[in-house]
């Protein structure tokens, strides 16, 4: 009955900017932790951001610090990634999860995953 689904993926040029969004429905969303991983073909899931359930707290990946921006809207039970400066090393599947875990959120302590969207960036 939980599901999350992504959109906002595409083909960018280095530099430019992508907006992910999440819709989640079936769960009591604003108990959960929200967060985005990524994953590149042959690797396992990288953590990217991630967002308390009141917005209250955010948490982000080195790689990502100060380009990324995590933000959830409760009330539209929805989640966003402003993504800037995109890099060829942001390639990668991206998938919305949800968690009712404290930090740090690792994939084994994810209860559910999106079905992702795609994000390539050239150089």
């Amino acid at each position: 009955q939980v599901q999350l689904v992504e959109s906002g993926g595409g083909l960018v040029q280095a530099g430019g900017s992508l907006r992910l969004s999440c819709a989640a429905s079936g769960l009591a969303f604003s108990k959960h932790i929200m967060a985005w991983f990524r994953q590149a073909p042959g690797t396992e899931p990288e953590f990217v951001a991630a967002i308390l359930g009141r917005g209250e707290s955010t948490n982000y990946a080195d790689s990502v610090k100060g380009r990324f921006t995590i933000s959830r809207e409760n009330a539209k039970n929805t989640m966003s990634l402003q993504m800037n400066n995109l890099q060829p090393e942001d390639t990668a599947n991206y998938y919305c999860t949800a968690s009712l875990t404290i930090w740090p959120v690792i994939p084994a302590r994810v209860a559910y995953w999106g079905q992702g969207t795609q994000v390539t960036v050239s150089s």
